[in-house]
């Protein structure tokens, strides 16, 4: 059945029992989002209408925020609702639009982290692991969700972040001269550099939340005995986000000098997204690319110290 307004509950539950509804009583995803869609259907809610906020909505329905970010995803596919994951409330759509035309293209790196971490940080208890070859496209998008922070639109109790990030000590496969040695190691030691301040300056700006906020910080960094080919952010455990690095020709600054030299550009990488629970292979790549990072963490990577 279609669970409207007003046959849901106080309490959260249903007035009947719903096939998408679990055996607790709670309301399910689906749920939801039938009730939505049916406001949105009736007129209750016209188009350019902002939503309530997912903790507004959570409360309303008597389910965790994660079940209403479910529900809302799927009014997205609908192409019910425009704007979802943005940081702030979505808005239904102008016009309803086909599924296919409202399927997410990747994003660059840049542009598409940080609303995905808006949106991570919304929860009490925020938990990212990230692989990475530097830490230039976390320490931009942490911007966003830290802003929010101070203007008191988002309020994490806790945040851990875990970073793996090449040891300084290989040989790195990128960026490397296209031709010649790197005579001194000055690519290698302007790659370093970079790595170490990016590094610093990302746990600064999360460690200043604890005396501005009183929020529980701790940023960890180790070290892989590998160049990493892709980077990977596993937020909270319910999203993946891949981004492989494409190797091209590039112009670098060393010192007073240009060096040719074969490299990435992180910041410009598709960024393609797998949510836990969107479908069965969704699920299965964020649980095994959980347990990769955490196989990774807990055996080959090694102590990293961040230097200036």
């Amino acid at each position: 059945m279609v669970v409207t307004q007003e046959n849901v509950a106080v309490n959260g539950s249903s007035g009947g029992s719903s096939s998408g509804s679990s055996g607790s009583g709670k309301l399910s995803p689906q749920d939801i989002a039938d009730a939505l869609r049916d406001r949105i259907r009736s007129g209750a809610l016209k188009p350019g209408d902002r939503l309530p906020t997912q903790a507004v909505l959570a409360e309303e329905f008597g389910v965790e925020r994660g079940t209403v970010r479910q529900a809302l995803r799927t009014l997205q596919g609908d192409g019910l609702l425009a704007n979802v994951s943005k940081g702030s409330p979505p808005r239904v759509a102008a016009a309803p639009q086909s599924v296919v035309s409202t399927v997410e293209k990747p994003q660059p790196s840049m542009v598409g982290l940080a609303p995905r971490l808006s949106e991570a940080f919304s929860q009490p208890h925020v938990r990212i692991d990230v692989v990475s070859f530097t830490a230039e496209t976390l320490m931009i998008a942490l911007g966003e969700p830290v802003r929010l922070i101070h203007e008191g639109r988002l309020r994490p109790e806790s945040i851990s972040v875990r970073i793996l990030l090449p040891s300084s000590d290989i040989d790195l496969a990128f960026p490397k001269p296209i031709e010649g040695e790197d005579e001194g190691g000055r690519v290698h030691q302007r790659w370093l550099q970079l790595r170490n301040t990016q590094g610093q300056v990302l746990r600064h700006n999360l460690r200043a939340l604890r005396s501005s906020h009183g929020i529980d910080v701790d940023v960890s960094f180790r070290a892989l005995p590998f160049t990493t080919p892709v980077k990977l952010y596993l937020l909270n455990g319910e999203e993946a986000l891949l981004a492989y690095y494409t190797i091209g020709r590039n112009t670098l600054d060393v010192g007073t000098t240009e060096v040719e030299a074969y490299d990435v550009g992180g910041l410009v990488s598709p960024l393609f997204s797998f949510q836990k629970g969107a479908t069965h292979r969704d699920t299965a790549f964020v649980d095994e690319s959980q347990k990769w990072f955490t196989a990774l963490w807990e055996t080959i990577s090694t102590d990293l110290t961040l230097s200036w």
